[in-house]
């Protein structure tokens, strides 16, 4: 089953090399509180993902803008993020594209699905499985 996130914090530290962003539960669940969870990624796609939330432009396209671009000018339609797998403490991510009818999931760190996705307006849906929250929760 696949779970609707949202970015909910985002911890940049400047002497630190990794950053870490906080994706939580959209819905609320009557029986429990919201389920959360890190991600630890890199100072520029934290950065980046600050900015966008922030409203911020580059005056040029940065990576994440580039692939948005390169499949919207392909008649292609990023769908959403979907952050499918926890292994050996590294989570495997898909940036899920519609094109020609069919959806094709593209290989990503889950920082750069979410960079792409913060770069859309409105953002793209996140999706997380419930077996990485159940285990991450558990």
């Amino acid at each position: 089953m696949l779970i609707r996130m949202e970015l909910a914090r985002i911890i940049i530290s400047e002497v630190n090399d990794h950053q870490v962003i906080y994706l939580r539960e959209s819905e609320p669940n009557v029986e429990r509180e919201r389920r959360k969870f890190p991600i630890l990624i890199g100072f520029f796609e934290a950065n980046m993902i600050k900015q966008r939330i922030q409203g911020l432009m580059t005056p040029r396209p940065l990576t994440h803008d580039l692939v948005v671009n390169v499949v919207e000018e392909m008649d292609g339609e990023l769908e959403d993020v979907f952050i499918s797998e926890l292994r050996e403490h590294t989570y495997f991510a898909s940036l899920r594209i519609r094109y020609q009818g069919k959806l094709i999931e593209v290989d990503s760190r889950p920082s750069d699905a979410i960079a792409v996705a913060v770069t859309r307006q409105p953002p793209l849906p996140i999706y997380v499985s419930e077996e990485i929250l159940d285990e991450f929760t558990s």
